[in-house]
């Protein structure tokens, strides 16, 4: 029989339960989500030098725009000659103040239920790693969604003098919410969802967006400890051209510098030897073993301005041409989704986009890409040797050199014609060119068509 005692005894209960406070819930939350290690640890991760990475915008590479669409997808991710797969953000987006973005993140323990489930993850992870490719997290340290769990956590956030939660200063994300990296709890909850997903779902690494609005001692901490899970390799990738983040544990840094120089060159408003100059210059202090990542399109770029043949001669082989030497002179080079088949719009990202990729169109473009791409990861030398320096005022030519092989980049940066003279020193040499399959010998020079490329080696 139920005494009086116990029934107030139960309401009290139950009571507490209905009123428990934002800090008693938020550590019952963490409790719930104690990481533990899931399946094997992938042991074939790339060396960061030999690293090809491919940019997945989850809505649009598939039909069913998921996880399971881009698992069906691995071969055709695989043939192209990638080894690091990105995800861009898997998590739910915000609801409050929302304008879709999913860089607003709602939830960093959870997946968006567009995408699937923790289950889906995992077993395209592991697809991925039977492929020989690794997979990376889209992660978003600097902000959160406005209607993120941590909000009911006091001094989680940067507040103004009135005491209000503020978007991130100098931007207009008016969607996101400011953390306040000045709270060592906020900090360890940040790092214990990071190793979440790499011990949860195998994850091998992170491309952190906005790389530098989190303080570098912060990522120092979170990559020491991602690094000190037991057999783990862990990529990690800043969105940021602040080479000081290489020093706080990051393997790869954005090349805006090269990549507005590209555009400035096929525009004919730079000169050739910009190129070299910038080049050398993002590598000039970078943490020794740190690169550079290179492309000529990614998910900003093309949703915000304009598919890359727009700025690389308003052609196919404009920008065929513009992504070889961004792929040769040096770094880590990028393939973001569609551009392999040369997709004619720009491509959203945001909750409500419908553009999915025709995987059949240009299929030309995309044998062109899986050439050049796997020549690069079967050439020692392409990656890693310096560059010696041949162009002229329309021509962009290099050659590398190591170990007895040599690789010899020959690009015409104009929608026209160009005669290019041989240089004195390359004159009669005898290369194999690459593309063609053929033997060519140099002679005093070349006739190269609009945006042609050279590929040459021996």
């Amino acid at each position: 029989m139920t005494t009086v005692f116990q029934l107030l005894f139960i309401a009290l209960t139950l009571g507490s339960c209905g009123k428990e406070t934002p800090e008693k819930w938020d550590t019952k939350h963490a409790q719930q989500n104690e990481a533990e290690q899931y399946g094997e640890p992938f042991d074939k991760v790339p060396e960061i030098a030999d690293i090809t990475m491919y940019e997945v915008n989850l809505r649009a590479f598939s039909q069913s725009g998921d996880l399971n669409g881009v698992k069906e997808g691995l071969d055709h991710i695989k043939d192209l000659g990638i080894n690091v797969i990105w995800l861009m953000p898997i998590h739910p987006t915000a609801t409050e103040k929302s304008v879709g973005s999913p860089y607003a993140v709602k939830d960093y323990m959870s997946i968006h239920a567009d995408y699937g489930n923790l289950e889906d993850l995992r077993l395209l992870v592991e697809e991925a790693h039977r492929r020989d490719m690794a997979v990376i997290l889209d992660w978003v340290a600097n902000h959160t969604a406005w209607d993120h769990q941590w909000l009911n956590n006091d001094g989680w956030y940067v507040k103004d003098d009135n005491g209000n939660i503020i978007h991130p200063p100098g931007t207009n994300w008016q969607d996101v919410a400011e953390l306040n990296y000045n709270n060592q709890a906020m900090r360890r909850e940040m790092i214990k969802s990071l190793k979440y997903w790499a011990l949860e779902a195998n994850i091998d690494g992170f491309r952190c967006d906005y790389a530098g609005g989190a303080p570098d001692d912060f990522w120092q901490e979170a990559i020491d400890e991602l690094r000190a899970i037991p057999n783990r390799d862990i990529i990690m990738f800043a969105e940021s051209e602040r080479k000081e983040l290489s020093n706080a544990g990051f393997d790869m840094v954005f090349g805006w510098p090269f990549y507005s120089s590209l555009k400035e060159v096929y525009a004919n408003a730079s000169s050739t030897g910009k190129l070299f100059t910038d080049h050398a210059s993002e590598y000039k202090g970078l943490a020794t073993g740190s690169q550079v990542v290179r492309w000529i399109t990614n998910h900003d770029q093309n949703a915000w301005d304009d598919v890359p043949q727009h700025f690389f001669g308003d052609s196919n082989d404009g920008a065929m041409s513009a992504f070889v030497l961004a792929t040769y002179m040096g770094g880590v080079p990028l393939v973001y989704t569609g551009q392999e088949v040369a997709h004619p719009q720009k491509l959203g990202f945001f909750e409500g986009m419908t553009e999915k990729i025709d995987w059949s169109i240009n299929p030309e473009v995309l044998a062109e890409y899986k050439q050049v791409l796997n020549h690069y990861n079967q050439s020692v030398v392409a990656k890693v040797a310096e560059m010696n320096n041949f162009s002229s005022d329309e021509v962009v030519a290099f050659k590398k050199s190591m170990d007895n092989q040599e690789v010899l980049v020959v690009v015409n940066v104009n929608n026209r014609e160009v005669l290019y003279s041989i240089p004195q020193e390359l004159e009669d040499s005898a290369w194999i060119n690459v593309k063609a399959g053929n033997n060519v010998k140099l002679s005093a020079s070349i006739q190269l068509a609009p945006y042609e490329y050279l590929l040459l080696e021996k």
